[in-house]
């Protein structure tokens, strides 16, 4: 049995008078890829948000490697090792796809300003490994050729895999990637999920919001699905297909149909 590594207990998030998550109870097993689906405003973003620091919930905890992580700033949670993406691709259009995942390794940079202002040779030492570091996560996201190339000219499935290549840039141990393939073509997607595959394969824990059910269903060890802010399902993905209420509230007949 995996240990769990996030535990999400009793999670309820609110807009004003709307409830946008409901007492949400889950958790996310070491080494697993566990997906979050469900009809738009089912809170699957929102949650995500609230685990990362980036909204306050009404009442529930977050506790990531048996320590909270309610309250704590995101830039802190990211440090501990739990870092996303967004939905909305993030990347410094103006910069090198090199420089993009240099930027992301500053929190494994040793460099301090005292040696940088004296020139201190080991400062020199440190510039040259992480250079190098960033050019291993390119390669690994398959962007080795792009390195030199703006980000901004990069086409749209490259951007939201250099924004991958910066989170790994931060040594997750829990990455959460929200709606990764929206938007891209059928090999693009492709693309990514064997991406997903080799990311997992390095012991790294996944957490997927995702809108696309082929991806979901190839990449997941288990799926939960929401609607209207409560967890409706959750189990492998076999048995998400399966389940009456998840394919009434959000998958469909067509979809039971096209996977029978």
């Amino acid at each position: 049995m995996s240990s769990v590594m996030l535990e999400v207990s009793d999670l309820t998030i609110a807009f004003g008078g709307l409830t946008a998550v409901s007492s949400m109870t889950f958790n996310v097993r070491d080494g697993e890829v566990l997906s979050l689906i469900g009809p738009n405003g089912a809170g699957k973003t929102s949650a995500f948000n609230a685990i990362t620091g980036y909204l306050r919930p009404v009442k529930g905890s977050v506790v990531f490697l048996g320590r909270s992580i309610s309250g704590v700033r995101p830039d802190r949670i990211a440090a501990r090792g739990l870092v996303r993406t967004f939905q909305k691709t993030s990347v410094f259009a103006t910069q090198t796809a090199h420089r993009n995942v240099l930027t992301g390794l500053h929190l494994s940079s040793r460099q301090r300003l005292l040696p940088i202002l004296l020139g201190s040779r080991f400062v020199a030492k440190d510039e040259a490994r992480l250079s190098e570091e960033a050019h291993q996560i390119l390669d690994f996201a398959g962007l080795s050729k792009r390195a030199d190339e703006q980000a901004s000219t990069l086409p749209y499935g490259d951007q939201r895999l250099l924004e991958v290549a910066i989170a790994l840039s931060a040594r997750p141990k829990l990455l959460l990637l929200d709606e990764p393939v929206s938007g891209m073509n059928t090999a693009e997607k492709a693309s990514f999920t064997s991406i997903i595959r080799k990311i997992r394969d390095l012991g790294i824990t996944i957490l997927l919001v995702e809108h696309d059910m082929r991806t979901v269903m190839e990449v997941s060890d288990r799926v939960i699905c929401l609607a209207q802010g409560r967890i409706i399902g959750d189990g492998p993905p076999k048995a998400i297909q399966q389940s009456d209420e998840v394919i009434k509230a959000y998958l469909g007949e067509r979809f039971e149909r096209a996977q029978a």
